[in-house]
């Protein structure tokens, strides 16, 4: 931003005006994660671009923004089901700053009259942890299917162009009753009730070419 003490023009006084007033709009930042409440679903957040502020002399320094706090945190979610995560401090994220203050929508929720007349300030912003720098992406994209993954990869839900689904973990567990409509096809052992399928054996069997009947 170039220093301008006496403008002629009136076009670039204009701009200049603008360019100030600008200066105070916040729209939208990246920032790290730097505490979690679970149970309030709030962040505190630092943001990691610095804002440049003038100096009487003609230099100027560059500030880093004070923490934002009680910042709601954005899970997807719709319709009675939201698709949550654990968000850990250090996680990088975009907070969007709200164009009027948010204060009594977030303790009342409803349609709220603001107790205050502030505009795009700090004070109001969500967070959506996702976002990542270059340091940080993910190895590995799926670029044919949908993934529910661990950040290494090592672990997903895949989803692919034709409907298959992909379960890949060290351990699956259901709770539960479960039901299969087709064929179950086990390329390993079958364990129940700490029993091994391929070790099974039954007693009171007679060797030769009968058959056993159905199980029971």
């Amino acid at each position: 931003m170039r220093r301008v003490e006496r403008l002629d023009d009136l076009n670039e006084t204009l701009l200049a005006v603008l360019r100030s007033n600008q200066a105070g709009i916040w729209t939208a930042l990246p920032g790290v994660i730097t505490k979690f409440n679970s149970a309030a679903m709030t962040a505190e957040v630092q943001t990691t671009v610095k804002v440049r502020r003038a100096l009487p002399a003609a230099e100027a320094t560059w500030d880093t923004i004070p923490l934002l706090v009680d910042c709601p945190v954005v899970f997807p979610g719709g319709g009675g089901y939201t698709l949550t995560f654990p968000v850990s401090v250090g996680d990088e994220c975009l907070v969007i700053f709200s164009s009027r203050c948010i204060d009594s929508w977030w303790q009342s929720g409803g349609v709220q009259q603001p107790p205050e007349t502030r505009f795009h300030d700090l004070s109001d912003g969500f967070v959506l942890v996702g976002p990542r720098s270059q340091p940080r992406v993910l190895p590995a994209i799926a670029t044919n299917a949908v993934e529910l993954r661990s950040d290494t990869g090592a672990s997903y839900v895949r989803i692919d162009a034709v409907g298959n689904i992909t379960l890949n973990a060290p351990t699956v567990k259901i709770q539960g009753n479960m039901t299969v409509t087709g064929s179950v096809v086990a390329l390993g052992d079958v364990v129940g009730a700490g029993k091994s399928l391929s070790t099974h054996k039954h007693g009171g069997v007679v060797a030769g070419g009968a058959q056993t009947g159905v199980p029971v």
